[in-house]
Protein backbone atom coordinates (compact mmCIF):
# COMPACT_ATOMS: atom_id res chain seq x y z
CA UNK A 1 0.00 0.00 0.00
CA UNK A 2 1.48 3.34 -1.07
CA UNK A 3 0.82 6.17 1.38
CA UNK A 4 0.64 9.85 0.50
CA UNK A 5 0.66 12.85 2.79
CA UNK A 6 -1.79 15.25 1.21
CA UNK A 7 -4.44 17.88 1.84
CA UNK A 8 -8.07 17.03 2.47
CA UNK A 9 -10.47 19.90 1.87
CA UNK A 10 -12.91 20.93 4.58
CA UNK A 11 -14.67 24.23 5.21
CA UNK A 12 -17.38 26.27 3.56
CA UNK A 13 -17.77 27.35 -0.02
CA UNK A 14 -15.12 29.96 -0.92
CA UNK A 15 -13.57 29.62 2.57
CA UNK A 16 -11.30 26.61 2.25
CA UNK A 17 -9.56 24.90 5.12
CA UNK A 18 -7.47 21.80 4.67
CA UNK A 19 -6.47 18.90 6.85
CA UNK A 20 -3.04 17.39 6.36
CA UNK A 21 -3.60 13.63 6.30
CA UNK A 22 -1.84 10.36 5.63
CA UNK A 23 -3.97 8.41 3.16
CA UNK A 24 -3.71 5.49 0.75
CA UNK A 25 -2.96 7.03 -2.65
CA UNK A 26 -5.78 5.05 -4.30
CA UNK A 27 -8.44 6.69 -2.12
CA UNK A 28 -10.45 9.78 -3.06
CA UNK A 29 -9.35 13.20 -1.82
CA UNK A 30 -12.03 13.14 0.88
CA UNK A 31 -11.88 9.37 1.48
CA UNK A 32 -11.03 7.45 4.62
CA UNK A 33 -7.72 8.58 6.12
CA UNK A 34 -5.07 6.60 7.95
CA UNK A 35 -4.10 9.44 10.28
CA UNK A 36 -4.79 13.14 10.77
CA UNK A 37 -1.50 15.07 10.89
CA UNK A 38 -2.38 18.76 10.96
CA UNK A 39 -4.19 21.61 9.27
CA UNK A 40 -3.68 24.37 6.72
CA UNK A 41 -5.80 27.53 6.50
CA UNK A 42 -4.78 29.60 3.46
CA UNK A 43 -7.32 32.39 4.08
CA UNK A 44 -6.64 33.17 7.77
CA UNK A 45 -4.17 35.84 8.79
CA UNK A 46 -2.35 34.13 11.66
CA UNK A 47 -0.57 30.81 11.81
CA UNK A 48 -1.76 29.13 8.63
CA UNK A 49 0.03 25.78 8.76
CA UNK A 50 0.34 23.54 11.79
CA UNK A 51 1.28 19.87 11.91
CA UNK A 52 2.36 17.30 14.46
CA UNK A 53 6.02 17.12 13.43
CA UNK A 54 6.68 13.76 15.10
CA UNK A 55 3.83 12.08 13.23
CA UNK A 56 4.84 13.61 9.89
CA UNK A 57 8.48 12.60 10.28
CA UNK A 58 7.39 9.11 11.32
CA UNK A 59 5.27 8.70 8.19
CA UNK A 60 8.07 10.05 5.98
CA UNK A 61 10.54 7.59 7.51
CA UNK A 62 8.10 4.76 6.78
CA UNK A 63 8.02 5.70 3.09
CA UNK A 64 5.05 8.05 2.77
CA UNK A 65 5.39 10.49 -0.13
CA UNK A 66 4.15 14.09 0.32
CA UNK A 67 2.36 15.81 -2.52
CA UNK A 68 4.07 18.82 -4.07
CA UNK A 69 1.94 21.30 -2.09
CA UNK A 70 2.49 19.53 1.22
CA UNK A 71 6.23 19.22 0.53
CA UNK A 72 6.44 22.98 -0.07
CA UNK A 73 4.51 23.69 3.15
CA UNK A 74 6.79 21.33 5.10
CA UNK A 75 9.86 23.10 3.71
CA UNK A 76 8.49 26.54 4.66
CA UNK A 77 7.67 25.31 8.17
CA UNK A 78 11.08 23.68 8.71
CA UNK A 79 9.77 20.12 9.15
CA UNK A 80 11.46 18.90 5.95
CA UNK A 81 14.90 19.95 7.24
CA UNK A 82 14.28 18.11 10.51
CA UNK A 83 13.34 14.99 8.54
CA UNK A 84 16.47 15.23 6.35
CA UNK A 85 18.73 15.68 9.39
CA UNK A 86 17.05 12.77 11.24
CA UNK A 87 17.71 10.31 8.40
Amino acid sequence: MAVKIRLQRVGAKKKPCYRVVAIDERKKRDGAVLEFLGQYQPISGGSQFSVNEDKVIGWLKNGAQPTLTVANLLKKNGVWQKYKSAR
